[in-house]
């Protein structure tokens, strides 16, 4: 009976274990500025801050090539105008992946290959019906190439394709894309192991409704809490019930096995007159609660299983992005590597271990 008890307990242990386990925190390397450090300087940079995954944008060669043997992570991207000519063309997608892939590919350490970017959005578009046939073929070069089973391919969507996002239990996608593209790539996804990517900006929805939603529960302070009217269920952050309101339609249609990573989250340290929110502390607060909350386990109320893993947007402020101030200012760096405002970005962070970027030349 002892030696029953001590295994039942070894059991429950390992349940524990697994259920609060640590998600990881990447960092998004947009380069829509003039005014950038060097690659290699960029990743001296992440290193001393203890930063193992980064995506990027692209598979700029200076970029790939300054990442090979870093021991850092990379997601890159095939731009949305590439889409057509990879979905129609098998040869260019053979091409594509050996002159940006297999040639960087193990030095270079690429986990994972973002098929366009917020291709499913709000609406059906030229691009959203070419998605998976480009997605398709981008995997069969990776199978030609052998590389298949050490890297993924997926696609980032944005939260805008949610026909239905409150409260997070009756979230559901706009019906329109369901059968052209998002089933299909879930679908997709499922076939060949990969995940979802999905991009959640808190910021927007309270910039949008400051007058309903506390900015405590947006930042990851303490707070009430939400409690959503379908399930019943206490959330304590905006940040998570944004990603349940993505699980919620997922489930739905049956996709619960289907992993997310969240490709893209951040908050702008300046921002418009109008852009309610923006601000240093605010970005502080809520990256730098991001990061604990990620980096001490456990996932969301829909799946308290599943580690939440996380690419905040952005390394740089990039002065030429367009539109509002705030796109302009979601970064954690300024470009000469100095900190827009201190936070953590890994445990070791957390733990006080870091070298600081000024000793970076």
């Amino acid at each position: 009976m002892a030696a029953q008890a001590f295994s039942i307990l070894l059991a429950l242990l390992s349940a524990i274990a697994g259920s609060d386990a640590a998600g990881s925190v990447g960092i998004n390397y947009g380069r829509l500025a003039d005014d950038l450090p060097s690659p290699d300087k960029v990743v001296q940079l992440l290193k001393s801050q203890g930063v193992t995954k980064v995506k990027i944008f692209d598979t700029d060669p200076a970029v790939l090539s300054a990442l090979a043997n870093s021991g850092i992570s990379v997601v890159v991207c095939l731009a949305n105008g590439q889409l057509a000519p990879a979905a129609g063309d098998q040869s260019y997608a053979d091409n594509w992946v050996q002159a940006n892939i297999a040639k960087y590919y193990p030095s270079t350490k690429i986990e994972a290959i973002a098929v366009g970017n917020e291709v499913i959005a709000a609406n059906v578009t030229d691009e959203t019906k070419v998605l998976v046939p480009a997605m398709k073929a981008i995997q069969a070069s990776l199978v030609k190439s052998k590389l298949d089973s050490s890297i993924k391919v997926s696609s980032p969507i944005a939260l805008s394709c949610l026909g239905s996002s409150y409260p997070a239990s009756a979230g559901s996608f706009q019906p329109a894309l369901v059968d052209v593209a998002v089933r299909p790539m879930l679908d997709f996804l499922r076939q060949t192991g990969s995940y979802l990517m999905v991009n959640v900006y808190p910021f927007y929805a309270y910039k949008d409704n400051f007058n309903q939603i506390s900015l405590d529960y947006a930042l990851f302070k303490e707070n009430p809490g939400v409690v959503d009217s379908g399930n019943g269920v206490k959330y304590n952050s905006l940040f998570e019930a944004q990603l349940d309101t993505a699980f919620s339609p997922m489930s739905a249609i049956q996709y619960d096995d289907i992993k997310v990573v969240v490709t893209e989250t951040g908050w702008p340290s300046v921002g418009d007159e109008t852009e309610t929110g923006a601000s240093q502390a605010n970005a502080a607060a809520y990256n730098g609660n991001l990061v604990r909350r990620v980096l001490t386990g456990n996932g969301t109320p829909m799946r308290p299983n599943d580690p939440i893993n996380v690419y905040i947007f952005a390394l740089f402020n990039e002065n030429q992005k367009p539109g509002p101030t705030s796109e302009r200012n979601y970064g954690l760096f300024y470009p000469d590597m100095q900190r827009v405002y201190n936070i953590p970005l890994s445990q070791q962070g957390l733990n006080g271990n870091l070298i600081s970027q000024t000793n970076i030349g």
